[in-house]
């Protein structure tokens, strides 16, 4: 089914590819407010949800439970993500494409599909980590 573009698509695409990292539908929100939008909170939600499952956004849940969004690149990939500032780096990872399609094979599965997310602290954060712990 053919989805026509609207402002308000064009307009929560545009902030996600101006946000660094992943982002709350409120936090995008606020940040669509701030630039002058008059974009409803309900309209943010669906245009997010209906941009993940048309491959255009990347989602995932935080720790309490909240669906976190990023504009994504295309093709299959997997993510670095920094558990302090929430630094985002796409990464390949063809070693679990391979374990990936092995493991389904070896249990009659075909068309194996999964996400992979990494969490850790990245490079500046570690440092203010141990700057901070070793005064």
């Amino acid at each position: 089914m053919m989805q026509r573009n609207t402002w308000q698509r064009d307009a929560v695409r545009e902030a996600l590819e101006e946000v660094d990292g992943f982002v709350s539908a409120q936090g995008l929100h606020a940040n669509l407010l701030e630039s002058g939008s008059r974009i409803g909170l309900a309209t943010v939600y669906r245009t997010l949800t209906r941009l993940a499952a048309l491959g255009e956004a990347d989602t995932l849940q935080s720790q309490d439970g909240e669906n976190l969004y990023r504009a994504c690149s295309t093709g299959h990939h997997h993510h670095l993500i920094c558990r302090s500032c929430g630094l985002t780096v796409e990464i390949g990872a063809d070693a679990v494409e391979i374990w990936a399609q092995r493991v389904a094979t070896e249990n009659g599965f075909t068309d194996p599909a999964h996400v992979v997310d990494v969490f850790g602290l990245c490079p500046a954060c570690t440092a203010a980590a141990t700057s901070t712990a070793h005064p």
